[in-house]
């Protein structure tokens, strides 16, 4: 068989998981991205010589797909990832507890701290043990699930709405981008289970300690460029066309290829319209049934050191997570915090000002310590269109990562991977794209179309 060309459209996390992949599978990959830097949705801005992530990525243990692609991109040393689950969980006025594991075997490593979990009161711990049995009984593979909210699969298992708000949002929130209340009974069991339940370390969390446009910028193009993986930036593709004996053309501005697969890495209203003119792609309908949903962050630079906690979760405050981003934003001095809103339709109208405001008061009242605080910088961060919404029904509007035309191919964290839109639904989809086309390719009687023709064209 003749060598194989692989095109990959799009150089977020599942374009860049696929172009390694395939090129690890032996094709020859040329990767094309619109934005002049690689990343995606998952990158930095530098802001008064400081770098802030456009959101706070975390990953998990449980998250073996990503934490692969770290690996392969020789960046493990530059992601910190906890030796056991630890989040401190506080509350305006001092009150304090911890979501964290225990040495002891699943489901039992979390017993502990749950059972001591201060924000609930004692009958509502006691009650935490039903759903929790519960959700290890149902499989989150079971498309039954994705017809039920898990909001009211949760007060059907004994949880009112302050064990819904103290405890269960907190790991709803961040991994599925919508509260427990709007989402997918299907999804949910998926991160509970996974991340939680099924292994005593699936839940530690992990995050990187450089800037992510560092992380998924800077070192995923050298390791890309290794790969003899040739990167296209600032390019954006317009169109994919037939050529002959099964190949098709990808054009971006003056140049143009010739490859025998394509792979389509980016949102997919815009996969739908690039793949528009050689057959049917999932698309307008799909994307329209998905929908968005938002995620803020608000940077706050202080001029001293107010905590010494890398991470929180927050109850009774507008503030659900506070992340120390002082090391990877590059400052010398005082503390850079950064708090994440995930599901933030109410804030994405709001004026940075006000946010700024709004948060560094939430602050002072979860740290002493930011009371005598001068803020010394503020940033907004805003993703409309962060992830779509975990909500019921979802699943079925979530393509695959095949198509209808043989040889092009779908990647995204959109994609029918059974996780949620994370880091590692991405990578998940970006592999499994390049399996399939690999795979179609080798099995494939048809000869490859010649990749040196129209290499260059135009230039």
């Amino acid at each position: 068989m003749s060598l194989v060309r692989v095109a990959v459209v799009g150089g977020g996390l599942a374009g860049m998981a696929a172009a390694l992949a395939a090129a690890d599978g032996g094709a020859e990959v040329v990767a094309f991205e619109r934005r002049p830097v690689l990343g995606g949705l998952t990158t930095s801005i530098r802001h008064n010589g400081l770098f802030f992530d456009n959101g706070q990525h975390v990953f998990l243990r449980c998250c073996t797909a990503y934490r692969g692609f770290i690996d392969r991109i020789g960046a493990t040393g530059q992601v910190f990832l906890q030796d056991r689950l630890d989040v401190p969980v506080l509350a305006p006025g001092g009150a304090r507890a911890s979501i964290k594991r225990s040495a002891l075997p699943a489901p039992l490593h979390i017993a502990g701290s749950l059972g001591t979990y201060r924000h609930l009161s004692v009958r509502e711990r006691v009650r935490l043990v039903r759903p929790a049995l519960a959700l290890r009984r149902l499989d989150p593979d079971d498309a039954s699930l994705d017809n039920v909210s898990f909001g009211d699969w949760l007060a059907d298992h004994g949880q009112n709405k302050r064990a819904v708000d103290r405890l269960w949002n907190l790991i709803a929130l961040p991994t599925l981008n919508v509260g427990a209340g709007e989402a997918s009974l299907g999804l949910a069991t998926k991160v509970f289970r996974v991340g939680l339940l099924d292994r005593s370390d699936g839940g530690d969390i992990g995050w990187s300690r450089v800037p992510l446009g560092e992380l998924h910028g800077a070192i995923a193009a050298r390791a890309l460029e290794a790969a003899g993986i040739e990167t296209v930036l600032g390019s954006p593709v317009g169109a994919i066309g037939r050529a002959p004996l099964g190949a098709f053309t990808v054009s971006s501005g003056a140049r143009s290829v010739v490859v025998d697969a394509v792979i389509l890495a980016t949102p997919l209203r815009v996969s739908a319209s690039i793949g528009a003119s050689i057959g049917s792609v999932a698309g307008a309908r799909e994307a329209e049934a998905l929908g968005t949903s938002p995620i803020v962050n608000v940077h706050l630079v202080l001029d001293r050191k107010v905590t010494d906690l890398p991470l929180a979760a927050c109850v009774d405050s507008p503030v659900q997570f506070v992340f120390d981003h002082t090391v990877a934003s590059g400052a010398k001095s005082g503390q850079c915090l950064v708090i994440s809103l995930s599901a933030a339709d109410s804030y994405m109208a709001t004026g940075s000002p006000e946010l700024v405001s709004t948060f560094f008061e939430a602050l002072r009242e979860l740290f002493p310590a930011a009371r005598q605080a001068r803020l010394v910088d503020a940033i907004v961060t805003r993703e409309k269109a962060a992830t779509f919404r975990a909500v019921p029904g979802t699943a079925a509007f979530r393509p695959p990562t095949n198509t209808e035309v043989p040889g092009l191919f779908l990647a995204g964290a959109w994609c029918d991977t059974g996780w949620p839109a994370t880091m590692e639904g991405a990578v998940r989809s970006g592999q499994q794209a390049a399996s399939q086309a690999l795979a179609l390719l080798s099995d494939s009687d048809t000869p490859m179309g010649d990749p040196r023709q129209l290499e260059g064209a135009g230039t």
